[in-house]
């Protein structure tokens, strides 16, 4: 062996064990002879005796009865010892040293890494090291589980497991309802009224070992971790028992401490209660989803019968549920990710997993099995609420609920079992008129009996204050109980024409592109554009891109807008355009910005991404599918001269312990636009009101809003607002209870002909802002200055160039508007109104008889073949929320 890979030197005497093995043998017996002569000498290097010596020689020399005797200690050393003495200490002592030279051997507590070993045996640590550790750490872990049994008590249960209500108030902190708690149909039944095959799926599911282990099952936990780790299905890691406790004893925080109270407490009540009343106690505790805890509430609000009438396959559906009610109710849950689809297939995967998982461990047969699977999976009734929440109550509460849940830390389950008091923004009195502004129309017109047409026709509405974002009023449908999707939520029903101001901003904030500039930069040239600016408004013109070139499909065809009648309205400023609702000058000028600047201003505006639809020509045209209290947002922006504030329902929210959310917190105020291009946006919409479609909607004091009417006449909208209050009025027909929901066209309702935004929204829009302005100041907008060139659309002028607009009376802003106008109009416009030279009504009726011009579809008929609305949503509500769920949007 090289000399720099010897041992360390080690003392001479060979130790202890070898001196005294030494001092046992007699005096009289040969040496061995040495292996080197270094060994046999005094002057042998320290290195070399140790890496011959140590205590396995020792032991080889001890197995031979010591019949050979060392090298005389006189001579200097031990040496590598002799095969019967191995190394002996000199002059009596017992081998520390040799000669009395060497150091005396130090013995550690813990011989780690080894001594005496080289090379990688060195640090493989002993059977006594290893041994030792084991019964260290068994003993430390056996200590703290016996303190933790000591300190650890169960807790009363019926102090922790006690429901309690939520309280909701109106915006003055009038109490508004009082829910959850002892509203959550909560029934405790016994373990014998819950069927075997309930309980068995349940086992199967989440605890096989249930009637096996002690409460808690360390190999189910590690099952767990590693199956996830893999990415398969797994059962729970925590047992039955532990669920139990922790629905019973405990709080649903992620903690260490609460952890480890859930296991000693479960090992506790597994020693002192029956399987069987820890199993019914599950059952009963155990969260379902709907509001339903307990199997019975469960039964009752998915299948409308007695957890004991569950069959097999409805048994393995709720055990599918308390997996994550929220992602496997079919009906949908809340969030992007939880919609009715995406919720109906994970359910029918666990469904199946858990009747198949039945099977392996012996609680249900095979054939059984079979025979369920093969019925396929169950069918669940329609969700509905508490019978307190009928009317528009249940869609306010669950408007608030949404909104809790996505904007705090209190989750939905949390919030079912109770103990909060909700602060909403919802005005009692504007809530009651404009419920009665609803029905009032619907009474005198919508005769289902009488005529066919009328029947599945619906309404939604929504009041958004300014500035604040606070939801004052909405129409949710005719009642909660009967009608349970909230109508001024997302639906799915576009909005027409009432998305053209969203173009104008466009224009006028971002400009429009320059038709001769570089094509690969697009954006290097803008004209910002002023409302007098002039467009084509003849019907089915060619479309065209920015830069002049013919526009054409993804099948290679042009596109010819139309025009609602057919009409050619020839060339026309965007102010009379906006007025009489004319499509192609808007569809040209979503073009001329970029249909992505259009979309980027209604987003600035208050609009949600997940309510857009996808970017076309006529997306400037409304194809869009925003909520009734999302619209009603995006206009309030305009009313407060471009400030932007997000819809809200809930002011704070309190629990015992005091208050655990406010909303002033997490309030912002956003600049959208500036100031002047929102004033002219309101200038312009003003003008719709006052001559223009929007005529039925004047309210006797200043207002701005826009009539809108989609493609074959499937809905109809008016958004408009005050300075203080903005509202929003959609009208659609649609089978809410069928199972395939389609809008159908409005052609006939009422008895008329057609039905526009300028019809019976415009008509409800008035009642109720007449109504729910009563009493309030009269507010003028803010004056709006000029802004912008005077731009000439794709064919409007002999050459495509923007010139300084030139002004005159009647193409600057109109004037400021005097407190109260008159609610009638006249033959022609007074010699103090202003008129557009350019508005071909200008001499003639200004009324609202013209409704039309708002179809957003290409060519063919009016509107074109664009494909019809469908209720299912693109995205999330405003709060989270997934199609067809009751959430604000």
């Amino acid at each position: 062996m090289s000399e720099h890979r010897r041992k360390p030197p080690q003392p001479q005497g060979g130790g202890r064990a070898a001196a005294r093995r030494a001092g046992q043998q007699s005096s009289g017996r040969r040496a061995a002879p040495s292996h080197n002569a270094a060994a046999e000498s005094g002057s042998a290097s320290y290195g070399e005796e140790s890496s011959h010596g140590g205590r396995a020689e020792a032991r080889r020399a001890a197995q031979r009865g010591g019949r050979r005797r060392g090298p005389d200690p006189a001579a200097g050393g031990a040496g590598r010892g002799g095969r019967g003495g191995g190394r002996r200490a000199t002059g009596g002592g017992r081998g520390r040293g040799a000669g009395g030279d060497g150091p005396p051997a130090k013995k550690r507590f813990i011989d780690y890494p080894r001594a005496g070993k080289s090379g990688f045996r060195r640090w493989v640590p002993s059977w006594r090291l290893v041994t030792g550790t084991f019964i260290f750490f068994f003993a430390a872990l056996v200590s703290a589980v016996g303190i933790g049994w000591m300190i650890v008590d169960v807790p009363t249960a019926q102090a922790a497991s006690q429901a309690q209500k939520n309280v909701y108030y109106w915006g003055d902190g009038k109490q508004m309802v009082v829910s959850g708690g002892g509203d959550l149909n909560r029934q405790i039944v016994p373990l014998n009224k819950i069927p075997e095959s309930m309980q068995n799926a349940v086992i199967s599911a989440e605890n096989a070992s249930f009637y096996q282990d002690s409460g808690v099952d360390p190999m189910g936990i590690a099952r767990a971790v590693v199956n996830m780790a893999r990415g398969g299905a797994t059962q729970s890691g925590s047992t039955i028992t532990q669920q139990f406790v922790k629905n019973t004893y405990l709080d649903q925080s992620q903690t260490v401490t609460r952890k480890l109270k859930e296991l000693f407490i479960s090992v506790k009540v597994g020693t002192v209660e029956s399987k069987d009343y820890i199993l019914a106690g599950y059952l009963n505790t155990a969260y379902y989803g709907r509001g339903a805890y307990g199997c019975q509430a469960a039964a009752r609000a998915y299948f409308d019968k007695d957890c004991e009438k569950l069959d097999p396959s409805q048994s393995a559906f709720l055990a599918a549920t308390l997996n994550g009610p929220n992602l496997y109710d079919p009906n949908g849950g809340y969030g992007p990710t939880a919609s009715a689809e995406a919720n109906t297939k994970r359910a029918t995967a666990r469904w199946s997993w858990i009747l198949k998982r039945e099977v392996q461990v012996g609680r249900l047969s095979k054939s059984e099995a079979q025979h369920y699977l093969a019925k396929g999976f169950p069918r669940t009734k329609s969700p509905k609420v508490a019978t307190n929440k009928q009317g528009q109550i249940g869609y306010l509460t669950d408007l608030a609920d949404n909104y809790v849940v996505a904007n705090t830390n209190i989750s939905k389950a949390q919030l079912d079992k109770g103990g909060y008091q909700i602060h909403t923004t919802f005005d009692r009195k504007k809530i009651g008129e404009l419920k009665n502004a609803v029905e009032k129309v619907t009474k005198e017109n919508i005769k289902p009996k009488q005529r066919v047409q009328d029947k599945y026709v619906q309404f939604g509405g929504a009041s958004v204050e300014p500035k604040t974002g606070k939801i004052k009023a909405i129409y949710g449908g005719s009642d909660a109980l009967q009608h349970y999707r909230n109508n001024a939520d997302y639906t799915g029903v576009q909005v027409g024409s009432t998305f053209k101001p969203f173009v104008l901003a466009a224009a006028m904030r971002d400009g429009v592109r320059d038709r001769n500039g570089p094509r690969d930069q697009p954006d290097s040239e803008r004209t910002k554009v002023s409302p007098s600016s002039v467009y084509n408004g003849d019907n089915k013109l060619t479309l065209r891109d920015y830069d002049g070139s013919v526009w054409k499909d993804k099948n290679n065809q042009e596109w010819h807008q139309s025009n609602d009648g057919e009409e050619d309205k020839g060339k026309v400023s965007l102010r009379t355009a906006m007025q009489y609702s004319v499509n192609t000058p808007f569809i040209q000028l979503g073009m001329d910005v970029g249909t992505d600047k259009v979309r980027d201003a209604a987003l600035d505006a208050g609009l949600s991404k997940e309510q857009l639809a996808s970017i076309t020509p006529t997306f400037s045209l409304g194809t869009s599918a925003p909520s009734a209290i999302r619209l009603a947002g995006a206009y309030a922006t305009f009313a407060a001269s471009g400030q932007q504030a997000d819809p809200y329902s809930v002011e704070r929210v309190e629990d015992k312990d005091g208050e655990v959310y406010n909303h002033k917190e997490d309030a912002k105020l956003k600049r959208a636009f500036d100031a002047n291009v929102a004033n002219n946006v309101t200038d312009v919409l003003k003008n719709v009101v006052e001559r223009g479609t929007g005529t039925s909607a004047k309210i006797g004091r200043p207002a701005a809003g826009k009539t809108g009417t989609t493609d074959q006449n499937k809905s109809a909208w008016f958004a408009g607002y005050t300075p203080q209050l903005s509202t929003s009025i959609g009208m659609w027909r649609v089978d809410d209870r069928a199972k395939r929901q389609v809008f159908r066209s409005m052609r006939g309702v009422g008895g008329q002909k057609t039905i526009h935004g300028a019809s019976f929204p415009a008509e409800i829009w008035a009642d109720y802002m007449r109504q729910a302005m009563a009493g309030q100041p009269a507010k003028d907008f803010p004056a709006a200055t000029p802004i912008g060139d005077k731009v000439y659309g794709e064919s409007a002028s002999p050459t495509p160039t923007t010139q300084k607009p030139t002004q005159t009376p009647s193409e600057t802003a109109s004037p400021t508007p005097s407190p109260t106008p008159s609610e009638t109009t006249s033959g022609s416009p007074s010699p103090t109104e202003s008129c557009d030279p350019l508005d071909f009504k200008c001499n003639q009726n200004a009324g609202g008889d013209n409704q039309g011009n708002e179809n957003a579809g290409p060519s063919g008929d009016p509107g074109g073949p664009s494909p019809s609305p469908t209720t299912e949503p693109p995205g999330g509500g405003l709060f989270g929320g997934p199609s067809g769920s009751r959430k604000d949007q």
